[in-house]
This record gives C-alpha cells, sequence and structure tokens, in this order.
C-alpha cells in the first residue's frame, strides 16, 4: 500500500473527521500535526500544485492572524504569502491528504473519499455531530 498522508490540525473538528475517514477506511495514514512540525515553502508549493490550486485558495482567515496581517490585500504576492503560512501555519486551511490517487484540501471531510485508494464502497461513516456520510460523497438525509 502507498503512503497517505494527512497534514491535521487535532483542534479542528473537520481535520478529526477526515482522519477517522481515513481509518474507517482501512488506513493508518502519516499524521503530520503542520502546527507543530510546519511545512516549508517547498512542501507548500508541491501540495498546492498537487491540488492544482493558487496560494490564496489554501489560506484560513478564521482564528487565525488573517486579518490583522492585512493579507486580503492584493499587493502580497504568492511567495510572501507561503512566507506567512510559513511563519504562522495555523493561516494553512486544513486538512490536507495525501494518496496516491491525489492531493486534496478535505473541507468537507468526506471530499477524502475522492482519493481514498481503497476498493469498494465503504459502509457509512458517522461525523462526530451525528451527520452520517456514505462512500462517493454523497450525505444521508437524517430522520426529522
Amino acid at each position: 500500500m502507498d503512503r497517505v498522508t494527512i497534514y491535521h490540525n487535532p483542534a479542528c473538528g473537520t481535520s478529526r473527521n477526515t482522519l477517522a475517514l481515513l481509518r474507517h477506511a482501512g488506513l493508518e495514514p502519516e499524521v503530520v500535526e503542520y502546527l507543530k512540525t510546519p511545512p516549508g515553502k517547498e512542501k507548500l508549493r508541491e501540495l498546492l500544485a498537487a491540488m492544482r490550486m493558487p496560494v490564496r485558495a489554501l489560506l484560513r482567515e478564521k482564528g487565525t492572524p488573517y486579518g490583522e496581517l492585512g493579507l486580503a490585500d492584493p499587493k502580497w504576492t504568492d511567495e510572501q504569502l507561503l512566507d506567512f503560512i510559513v511563519q504562522h501555519p495555523i493561516l494553512m486551511n486544513r486538512p490536507i491528504v495525501v494518496t496516491p490517487l491525489g492531493t486534496k484540501l478535505c473541507r468537507p471531510s468526506e471530499e477524502v473519499l475522492e482519493i481514498l485508494p481503497v476498493a469498494g464502497p465503504l459502509a457509512p461513516f458517522t461525523k462526530e455531530d451525528g451527520e452520517p456520510v456514505v462512500d462517493g460523497g454523497q450525505r444521508l438525509q437524517r430522520d426529522p
């Protein structure tokens, strides 16, 4: 089995749900707690290229110094934004999952289903908040 990696923040419910979904699929990923072990600029460039995502799309505003740093200002170049993420890893949106089938920012957590390297559909999974998820990214309707 090829390696699966998750860039994880254990304080984030979406990140916890994504990690739980990976484990529910029978995978034990390499867990990179990016606040403790931040990726460098080159790794960030690799991840962004693999996701075909612009740097700005990786920025997280909520619960970060985004506002106080003035990062909404279009004057910042991609290189400068990468520098900010390296200096303040909390600015990196999460979780990012890397599998042999692709690299994806998994918000919402069921986005990870698109890149799971497992055969066949998974049994239904329930998120921390009680929301059920089925393989293929389709959500089940809750009973009223």
